[in-house]
């Protein structure tokens, strides 16, 4: 039988991997691995020391501060099937600065309520209703704003007011102011801030003068100051100023 000769293959060569020179890629990889998880870890332990110990956070951070008085928040809206006193709703009450921010920062402005809607910010444990024991021998100063100055006066007035209010601003005559009223209505916005004593002539015109003062009101608003029970025995739509400033 005649050879054929079959054509030899040649096998590539592999060349032979070193196992000595990985190891120290292997070991420097793992090197780095470990120092990374071991910083994430230095990290977090870091953070929670400070979450567990609370004097490391700035003090202005942790302190809140107090108010003089406890105030709470009224909200009004008419509701033919309830009473007035029944569509009076207790919001909410705070007794610091930071409370108060937080509060007002989340409630619609009083320009945003819908007509007929109130807002009252008084000292708590005292209803927004002349039959309130801390009412009922006071009155009201008094500001009138037409419909042009709600976009323009009317939250500026409010807030005004409630800081005023609860940074008890009226000085030695703060102990007695009740609280304040804004009224949303169809022709003329009200806002009002309520006095315990009507007969105690002093006082009622120092916060009527400090009032105008911190609004800055010009002769364009006049303010009055009313006695609730003149309001409540009034014939017809208007109600007599006892004072004007």
């Amino acid at each position: 039988k005649a050879r054929v000769d079959r054509p030899r293959v040649c096998a590539r060569r592999v060349p032979r991997v070193c196992h000595t020179a990985v190891r120290p890629y292997r070991t420097m990889a793992t090197a780095v691995s470990n120092s990374a998880e071991e910083h994430l870890e230095e990290v977090e332990k870091k953070e929670e020391e400070k979450t567990a110990n609370p004097e490391e956070f700035p003090p202005e951070l942790l302190i809140k501060h107090p108010l003089q008085n406890t105030w709470t928040l009224w909200y009004y809206e008419q509701d033919k099937t309830k009473s007035w006193e029944q569509s009076q709703r207790e919001i909410t009450s705070f007794d610091t600065a930071e409370d108060f921010w937080s509060l007002y920062n989340h409630i619609k402005q009083a320009s945003e309520l819908r007509q007929g809607c109130d807002y009252s910010m008084f000292k708590q444990g005292i209803r927004p209703m002349w039959e309130d024991p801390a009412n009922k021998n006071g009155g009201r100063w008094l500001i009138n704003l037409d419909r042009k100055q709600r976009s323009t006066d009317l939250d500026r007035f409010w807030l005004e007011i409630l800081l005023c209010m609860i940074g008890e601003g009226f000085n030695e005559y703060s102990d007695d102011v009740c609280g304040a009223v804004v009224n949303v209505r169809a022709r003329v916005d009200k806002i009002a801030v309520w006095t315990g004593d009507a007969n105690t002539q002093a006082s009622v015109l120092e916060i009527g003068r400090k009032l105008k003062e911190r609004l800055r009101i010009t002769g364009k608003n006049a303010v009055g100051y009313q006695v609730h029970s003149d309001t409540q025995a009034k014939h017809g739509s208007t109600t007599k100023n006892t004072y004007m400033i």
